[in-house]
């Protein structure tokens, strides 16, 4: 081949257009709509996955908001179960058709923080295994992609539902991690502050670690019926007065455990004072940039209480969704339960996006299958 030909043909791959998608996601703060971009390419070790049903969350409209820090022409989502469309050269347990589920958190199992074994969620900084909606574009789209594809995806058990299955990515590992910083035990008295999707499933994750009394917070008659359904032995409303004096009423002084799955700066303060000493407060609820949490020093009982106060983003990596599989495959948990809402096609994300953001009355989880049939 010549020099001249040879030159010619790296500038034809050169100025060979990339193939595009769609997606659905963020064009700037407080401006959510469709994108065109180029399909991602997967690198040796990775996977380029279809979604086949995919969920929004309030992770995806806080983003919207610019609740985690500005952000333009993103695509939003990170809730998917779907099929493997492609994977590089490296990959060796799944293969084009494959189906799989996705966890939400995919760790660089290379990096030094994950190597350190303290938690998946932290690879090279703060949250910096939460790949989709930070580090690069999510699951609202005909083609996402997948990091370390070996270590971060999980197939599809045939004897779990797609749907039951896509529960498990976020929304049972965020709940269940509540229930796992706060280190319930048999007979614990548990509060859980906001009965939503995570918060239900915190409610189920208590009372599948052994927890006595469940106590969840909330007002939606839907979530407190199955906040019900999964174990709560009692709700309580703010809108019957302050709920740190009804908890202590209801327990004689206070709860051996509280999960914080919702609220605002003033539900950490509240969180404290109604644990009491030698308890822990849990939190799995993601504040805003503008929240100052602060207590008085009472609350923490001058400091001298033994009150614990934790607060993590889930672990990622496959090993920790199959275990969440196998919850559902022996029938402990049916977590389809607070899925309320389901959207048929890829156009009607605008649709379930705009539901999940507005918050509807009788809105707990919504999902969206791809294919509109």
């Amino acid at each position: 081949m010549s020099t001249r030909t040879a030159f010619d043909t790296r500038l034809k791959k050169k100025e060979a257009p990339p193939v595009m998608m769609r997606g659905y996601g963020i064009l700037e703060v407080n401006k959510p709509g469709w994108l065109e971009k180029p399909r991602p390419v997967a690198g040796p070790l990775d996977a380029i996955v279809r979604p086949t049903i995919v969920a929004p969350c309030s992770s995806d409209t806080h983003v919207s908001h610019g609740g985690s820090g500005p952000k333009t022409n993103l695509i939003l989502g990170h809730e998917a179960v779907g099929i493997v469309e492609e994977v590089g050269e490296l990959v060796t347990k799944f293969a084009p058709g494959d189906k799989v589920v996705v966890p939400c958190v995919t760790p660089d199992w290379l990096s030094m923080g994950t190597q350190a074994g303290k938690s998946t969620a932290h690879d090279h900084h703060l949250m910096g295994s939460f790949k989709f909606l930070s580090q690069k574009d999510g699951v609202f789209a005909e083609y996402f992609h997948v990091n370390q594809a070996d270590a971060n995806l999980v197939h599809m058990p045939d004897d779990v539902s797609p749907e039951a299955a896509l529960m498990t990515v976020d929304m049972m590992s965020t709940g269940f991690h509540g229930a796992e910083l706060a280190e319930i035990g048999y007979g614990d008295t548990v509060v859980v502050i906001g009965i939503g999707p995570v918060g239900l499933m915190a409610v189920a994750g208590a009372q599948l670690r052994g927890a006595g009394r469940i106590i969840g917070i909330g007002t939606r008659p839907n979530c407190v019926k199955i906040a019900r359904e999964y174990g709560a032995t009692d709700i309580v409303s703010y809108k019957e007065g302050d709920i740190v004096e009804q908890i202590k009423d209801l327990t004689g002084g206070g709860a051996d455990k509280v999960i914080i799955a919702g609220g605002d700066a003033e539900t950490f303060r509240q969180a404290v004072d109604m644990t009491k000493e030698m308890g822990v407060v849990s939190n799995i609820n993601f504040f805003d940039l503008s929240h100052v949490l602060s207590m008085p020093a009472w609350s923490w009982g001058l400091g001298m209480a033994n009150k614990d106060i934790r607060g993590g983003f889930c672990p990622g990596g496959a090993l920790r969704i199959q275990k969440l599989l196998e919850v559902i495959r022996h029938g402990r948990l049916d977590p389809t339960r607070i899925i309320s809402h389901k959207f048929h096609g890829f156009e009607k994300m605008e649709e379930a996006f705009d539901l999940m953001d507005k918050k509807a009355p009788d809105l707990i989880k919504p999902i969206v299958y791809m294919d509109a049939q």
